[in-house]
């Protein structure tokens, strides 16, 4: 059973940046189209980024230009690098395949506040 450990959340000021990293223990993820997710404080989980196996990307329009996804196949991990952090983007980020997969991991805290 895949268990996905993100980290590198933390509290940032508007305009800052975070790296978040993700690992999977149980799987290997270079077969898989991975994604990035988030669900803000009181709102529903969204998909935020996907990377393929062949590292093609996709991101949803509010981070488009701000946010980049990675993948290091032999690390078996997983990168969102954010830039130009916005209060909106304060969330919990999770890390899990696209489509997702049970179970989700406990996700990482990004909080954008001045």
């Amino acid at each position: 059973q895949v268990q996905f450990v993100e980290s590198g959340g933390d509290l940032v000021q508007p305009g800052g940046s975070l790296r978040l990293s993700c690992t999977a223990a149980g799987s290997i993820l270079r077969a898989y189209v991975l994604g990035w997710y988030r669900q803000p404080p009181g709102k529903q989980r969204e998909l935020v980024a996907r990377i393929t196996s062949s590292s093609s990307t996709y991101y949803t329009d509010s981070v488009k230009g701000r946010f980049t996804i990675a993948r290091d196949n032999a690390a078996n991990t997983v990168y969102l690098q954010m830039n130009n952090l916005k209060p909106e983007d304060t969330a919990v980020y999770y890390c899990n395949r696209w489509p997702d997969v049970s179970p989700w991991g406990q996700g990482t805290q990004v909080t954008v506040s001045s």
